[in-house]
């Protein structure tokens, strides 16, 4: 789950009861909970609409697919047919070489294949801003590739945009380098799906690093949306619960290997009956809602606002945040995700207090990664010789970012004040940038010049942002970009 802390509790917390709605069954809205009695029925019907996005690929990134595989099981037992359920993946995890159980995506130590059965509505080059825009207007015309499926929600309709990935200030990554789904473009096309009464309601969980930047000071308050973002706008995000340091870890996970692995970090390790082999996901909060998924209320009595406390009271690496119409708050989860309807009603109160594990920042991911392939390849092999180039190029790739920046800094504000401009951030409820036109042109200088962003090097959005927002014109940009990277090798 990108970048760490998460918010996908939402559809795990459904797994509550021993029946289901049909088959997205025309949905009564279920309104406020004004009393926190049972919902209203006298309101229009409506149907409900998702859109999952996995934005990222390769197999160390085996979390973003799984979480949105996971997501798809649970709204479709929640009631929500395929033909509303439109989903983005890159598909290169299920089948990876890496995959120590090919065609299955697990979410959870023994947990169930949650990949059988997932549309393959937009997966490879398909997955990019352009269709995951078009697929939100509904505009089929303009779509490159795909399914062509796309989001055809009403006036009466519920939506609800899970987005799963790696994150930076003002930005969403996609799966190929240079694309990105921009903050100011996103709440553009939202602003273009309200005014064309495309929805009456929408409900949007990130989860990435310094997501609240996609939100923060540009998302009005009247257009019925309401976002929850799993870190602020200045944080990353993080990843907990590592075998060995959690005892609800389970078992069969290869305890040794992670333990002697430099920090240990969050991936888990799936101990196969022939070899030692890596099975690389993230088991952050999900785990604890599934594993407590039983003590939940009924989905249709528990709120938007009651889950978000549940998960920020659980949360204490990054903070859970809040943006949009806080009127929908009030809303229950059942508006949106459909779901189980538990027979009984339990406090969660249980449930509720700080989550004590090991946290790891997600921008060191891959590092950790590919030094633990190091650490397990056998002495002399082929493989630990390529393990040990693919960390030693992760290295070095750090180190180019770091100096580039470092050095574009140097020259556009001198040596002094070069860290106190770059990333300095701006006051909470202020956009990142004032111009992001401006922005979106300074990062494509600094990627056309230095490389693109990787998940690490992405933590230096805000710089880009800084350098526009003190009013650095676009030729100094391409002048200290190409006198900082021009003659190194882009790494």
């Amino acid at each position: 789950m990108a970048c760490g802390a998460l918010l996908f509790v939402a559809l795990l917390s459904l797994i509550v009861g021993s029946w289901c709605l049909p088959e997205n069954a025309e949905l009564k809205d279920f309104g406020t909970n004004k009393d926190n009695g049972p919902p209203s029925n006298t309101e229009k019907k409506g149907n409900r609409w998702a859109v999952l996005v996995a934005g990222s690929n390769e197999y160390y990134n085996y979390r973003h697919q799984a979480d949105i595989s996971h997501a798809y099981q649970i709204l479709k037992k929640g009631g929500l047919k395929d033909e509303n359920i439109i989903v983005f993946m890159y598909d290169d995890i299920a089948y990876n070489p890496e995959n120590p159980r090919q065609g299955v995506i697990v979410n959870k130590p023994n947990g169930r294949n949650v990949y059988k059965g997932v549309p393959k509505d937009y997966t490879g080059t398909d997955v990019n801003s352009n269709n995951f825009y078009n697929v939100i207007l509904g505009n089929k015309s303009a779509l490159t590739g795909g399914s062509g499926k796309v989001l055809l929600s009403g006036p009466n309709d519920h939506v609800f945009i899970y987005y799963a990935d790696h994150g930076s200030a003002g930005l969403l990554a996609m799966p190929t380098d240079g694309d990105y789904v921009y903050a100011k473009d996103l709440i553009r096309v939202l602003k273009k799906k309200h005014a064309s009464r495309g929805f009456k309601s929408m409900v949007l969980y990130v989860e990435a690093c310094e997501s609240g930047s996609m939100f923060d000071g540009i998302l009005p308050r009247n257009l019925n949306i309401y976002a929850t973002t799993s870190a602020n706008p200045e944080e990353s995000s993080y990843g907990t619960y590592c075998p060995g340091e959690d005892p609800r870890v389970a078992q069969e996970y290869d305890y040794s290997v992670l333990k002697s692995t430099l920090l240990s970090k969050f991936p888990i390790y799936f101990r196969s009956k022939a070899r030692t082999n890596i099975l690389l996901f993230w088991w952050l909060l999900q785990h604890i809602f599934t594993f407590e998924s039983s003590d939940i209320s009924d989905s249709r009595k528990e709120t938007l606002q009651q889950q978000y406390e549940r998960v920020r009271r659980r949360t204490n690496k990054s903070h859970v945040m809040q943006y949009g119409d806080m009127s929908r708050r009030q809303q229950f989860l059942v508006t949106y995700m459909g779901g189980y309807l538990s027979k009984h009603s339990t406090s969660t109160s249980d449930i509720s207090s700080p989550l004590i594990s090991r946290a790891v920042n997600q921008r060191d991911t891959k590092l950790h990664y590919f030094q633990h392939k190091l650490r397990r390849a056998p002495t002399g092999s082929q493989e630990e010789l390529e393990a040990r180039k693919q960390l030693l190029d992760e290295i070095a790739h750090r180190k180019h970012v770091d100096d580039s920046i470092h050095k574009i800094g140097e020259l556009l504000f001198g040596h002094r004040e070069t860290s106190n401009m770059l990333m300095k951030g701006r006051p909470r409820g202020q956009p990142l940038v004032d111009n992001w036109d401006c922005f979106k042109k300074l990062l494509k200088i600094y990627e056309k010049y230095c490389g693109h962003f990787s998940a690490y090097g992405m933590k230096y959005t805000r710089a880009i942002a800084n350098i526009c927002n003190i009013g650095i014109p676009a030729e100094k940009m391409v002048v200290a970009s190409d006198q900082t990277c021009s003659k190194k090798p882009h790494v």
